[in-house]
């Protein structure tokens, strides 16, 4: 991993060029472009196969980048001085005047944005006149990537350009919070929602059946490896992989451990990284234990609950 200067020099090349390249954040690693262009942004969708009305999460790396783009309220500034930069978006009013390319937000009056928090990252849109656009480095639906080498498994040559940031910190997306009325959560993410509603001062709720895309991450079937799963289980059949939360005494070739001892943070930073191998090791199916649906195993859930729907 070279985190050096000329390699930031190379991503604001290719960026200033309209291309698209892999970028690193501590959530996961993001397909990154220039989001005030029609062009760059356009690139995006193309490469990740994506619906065009599923809008993308904008990065800035300052408050004074973001007010050219987005209104703010009491409530952003309470988040976003506990939180960040970090895994919180937050979904906000896009400034008549702003820049923010319409394929971006898919012509709503909306932005999801988001401070991200990888030292490589924050240095590179230092180092930019535009925020970056930049979902998940993935092809549509499959599983988000945690490392520079699972980029490069989705997309190959097609994109110019990976910056190494090393693995991903936390492993899964950030908790979208929509700041448009009163304060909801869009998205479960790196940020458990006890900790936002302690910050907000009231009972922020999980609204995750909006019948209109208002933020990434609320498609039914999302996270998914592209095999079947079965949620809840006791015990797998002989040919599938088997998905635990903690280590059992006994064990298989097809036991997978998300962490050692239950630690269901380990085991949401795990999960996207086991998930993969497990594709790579050829497995036709997977089973899953029944996981805790608190804190970070409620996260774990949703995400598993998105991908069994394959």
């Amino acid at each position: 991993m070279k985190n050096n200067l000329s390699n930031i020099k190379k991503a604001k090349y290719y960026l200033d060029k309209n291309e698209c390249i892999g970028i690193p954040t501590e959530t996961v690693y993001g397909l990154a472009a220039n989001a005030y262009s029609d062009v760059a942004t356009k690139k995006i969708f193309k490469l990740k196969k994506r619906p065009k009305k599923n809008p993308l999460i904008v990065h800035y790396s300052s408050l004074k980048m973001l007010k050219f783009d987005c209104k703010t309220n009491v409530f952003f500034y309470k988040l976003y001085k506990k939180f960040c930069p970090g895994p919180i978006t937050f979904v906000l009013k896009l400034k008549k005047n702003s820049k923010i390319s319409k394929n971006v937000t898919n012509y709503k009056k909306t932005l999801a944005i988001r401070f991200p928090n990888n030292s490589v990252t924050k240095k590179l849109i230092k180092n930019l006149k535009y925020p970056l656009a930049a979902p998940s480095a993935n092809i549509s639906s499959k599983i988000s990537p945690v490392s520079k080498d699972d980029v490069k498994d989705e997309f190959g040559k097609k994109i110019k350009f990976i910056l190494d940031g090393g693995r991903s910190k936390i492993g899964l997306e950030s908790t979208i919070v929509s700041l448009i009325n009163k304060p909801e959560i869009l998205r479960l993410g790196g940020i458990e929602v006890k900790k936002i509603k302690k910050i907000i001062g009231f009972n922020i709720k999980y609204n995750n059946q909006k019948k209109r895309i208002a933020s990434p991450g609320q498609e039914k079937v999302h996270y998914s490896p592209g095999i079947p799963i079965r949620l809840n289980v006791a015990d797998a059949n002989k040919d599938e992989a088997f998905l635990l939360i903690k280590k059992r005494k006994l064990s298989g070739k097809n036991f997978y451990y998300l962490s050692k001892n239950k630690n269901l943070k380990n085991a949401a930073k795990n999960l996207y990284k086991t998930l993969r191998m497990i594709k790579k090791r050829k497995f036709k199916s997977i089973a899953v234990e029944k996981i805790p649906n608190k804190g970070f195993g409620e996260v774990i859930n949703d995400r598993l609950l998105r991908a069994s729907k394959f």
